[in-house]
């Protein structure tokens, strides 16, 4: 086994290496609205999407910040495919919830494709079927990014009884599980038409009474003999954003990079000196570098002190806190310098051939999920006031 960071180093190298690639065929991604099976397969085949899979369960074992890292290098190429790394990565995070039995036949390509949506919109019925035990599951996903290219597609489900009724866990809430398709046996709707992260695939899926043997639905996390590893000690919904922040973060860094590139190059109709020689320009991109710097900086800060923590306990609720203001405070800062550079290089900024109209439109769409928005800077001032001392939603 790799040291973790040799294998940092190994990841990122794959990933770098498909800036160029991505970066090239941008257009095309776009145009497909999903990201072509030759380049999902490629990253499947660097490991992006059990980066952070234990490898207990078949995966590298990587760290959060790997993931984010390595989420944050692809977007400099494309966001659309740091997103599908992102997602088809934590898709694989209830495989510890998962049967043995079940996860062999998953795991016969050892980097399968993964992809899922972790809200649970579905229920799952008990029944039996020719025999054989098992769950009717209904249930319709949103944001289902990177289910063309998967070959397994999960989705968040309640257990209910044949009346419908949640069944109650332990604790007396409803009980949640987590459902395993095959592609054929959803409904995956031709309906991601969008402004930005249009290479993502991220279409809605259902089911209709759809019979899934008992080992497809996961049962509870805390039940499973890996529940105390490091990975399942990591704040769960940190980890099903920072690499968002990563995403932006990379997006906003090669806006960057794009003028550097424009300015030196670009003399403007009327005017007799480049954009390189404007003062206005010099500024904006210096405090643009700085924000960016800063934002990377904290946003790794937490992460580390989280998974630092998660090696012998549970985090606290500080740092789950100060992890997703983080994350939010990357992602706004990430709005902030693209739409900058793109206002900088002013009509060149539009076209096709300039990845700055990609990353303008890409970031205000990451901008717009629940996990960055407002409500998660609220949900941390209250838990700031300790008006809220057990703020689960961080």
């Amino acid at each position: 086994m790799n040291s973790h960071h040799e294998l940092l180093a190994e990841s990122l190298s794959h990933a770098r290496g498909l800036i160029g690639q991505l970066a090239e065929r941008s257009t095309e991604i776009d145009e497909l609205r999903y990201l072509p099976q030759d380049i999902a397969d490629q990253m499947a085949d660097f490991g992006f999407y059990r980066l952070c899979t234990p490898a207990e369960l078949g995966g590298l074992d990587a760290s959060p910040s790997a993931l984010t890292e390595v989420c944050e290098t692809l977007a400099l190429g494309s966001g659309s495919a740091g997103w599908c790394a992102f997602i088809g990565s934590t898709s694989q995070y209830m495989f510890a919830a998962l049967d043995p039995a079940q996860l062999a036949i998953m795991l016969a390509n050892p980097n399968v494709i993964t992809s899922g949506v972790f809200a649970y919109t579905g229920t799952a019925r008990a029944t039996t079927l020719e025999g054989v035990a098992g769950y009717e599951v209904n249930g319709a996903w949103e944001w289902g990014s990177g289910c063309h290219n998967a070959a397994w597609i999960s989705g968040g489900v309640i257990i209910v009884d044949d009346t419908g009724t949640p069944v109650p866990d332990a604790n007396g809430r409803p009980t949640e599980a987590r459902a395993f398709f095959r592609p054929e046996e959803l409904l995956i709707e031709d309906n991601w038409h969008t402004s930005g992260l249009r290479g993502s695939g991220s279409s809605s899926y259902s089911a209709q009474e759809t019979f899934l043997p008992a080992q497809r639905v996961t049962g509870p996390l805390d039940a499973s003999p890996y529940a105390a590893l490091p990975i399942y000690r990591f704040p769960r919904f940190g980890l099903l954003s920072i690499p968002m922040a990563g995403i932006a973060l990379g997006m906003a860094r090669a806006s960057i990079d794009e003028v550097l590139s424009v300015a030196s190059a670009k003399t403007p109709a009327g005017a007799r000196r480049t954009l390189a020689n404007r003062n206005g320009l010099q500024r904006d991109l210096a405090v643009a570098d700085t924000k960016l710097l800063a934002a990377r900086a904290l946003l790794y800060q937490t992460i580390n002190e989280g998974w630092d923590v998660a090696q012998t306990g549970p985090t606290t609720l500080d740092i789950r806190r100060r992890m997703r203001s983080a994350t939010v405070h990357a992602v706004n800062v990430g709005v902030e310098v693209i739409d900058r550079m793109y206002t900088l290089v002013g009509g060149s900024s539009v076209f096709e051939s300039s990845c700055l109209q990609q990353h303008f439109r890409d970031i205000h769409v990451v901008s717009q999920h629940m996990m960055v928005g407002d409500a998660v800077m609220e949900l941390s001032g209250r838990a700031m006031l300790e008006l809220d001392d057990q703020a689960l939603g961080l």
